[in-house]
């Protein structure tokens, strides 16, 4: 009778097939749950809530006296609810004051983060570290360093702001 022997050689390599053929599954049904998580989708949406926010909030500090349409447009642009009926409301006597001091006010954002997130209801909160320049006629630029509170909404067009507020600093939130 003849006896069958595998080759050690043999053995080896047919045991680390499985091997990577079991690791293999593994790894792909792990990122399929990843991918799929509830969580990961939270993520998503914290972020973009985050980008439009931040953005949004840029955009509402950032004005410059010889492009003023275009940056009450993009300020209206950028919100929706009572913030933008006030806004539209009020372009006509902003857009004298503006253009009778003549400033420049560019904002870079320093750091931001969302502070509460209601996907399912379209509600968000965000806080938002600017550095804020202010460039009058004849004047050197004056930087500040500002943190503002914003409420944001989704709407059809993507994340709005809905509220916008300084948000109090040092020992100001306990007076």
């Amino acid at each position: 009778m003849a006896r069958m022997t595998i080759q050690p050689l043999l053995a080896v390599a047919l045991a680390l097939t499985l091997l990577a053929g079991g690791v293999a599954v593994w790894a792909g049904w792990s990122w399929y749950g990843a991918a799929h998580d509830d969580s990961a989708a939270y993520a998503r949406s914290r972020d973009k809530v985050l980008a439009a926010g931040e953005q949004a909030v840029q955009n509402l500090s950032t004005l410059d006296h010889k492009d003023l349409a275009h940056g009450l447009d993009v300020w209206q642009d950028s919100t929706t609810g009572d913030l933008h009926q006030q806004l539209a409301a009020g372009r006509g006597e902003f857009e004298k004051q503006v253009q009778q001091a003549g400033t420049v006010t560019t904002a870079k954002v320093l750091d931001g983060a969302v502070t509460e997130l209601d996907d399912r209801a379209g509600r968000a909160r965000v806080m938002v570290a600017l550095r804020i320049t202010v460039q009058a006629p004849k004047q050197q630029p004056a930087a500040k360093d500002s943190r503002m509170l914003g409420e944001l909404t989704r709407t059809p067009g993507g994340w709005k702001l809905s509220a916008l507020g300084q948000a109090p600093v040092g020992d100001s939130a306990a007076n």
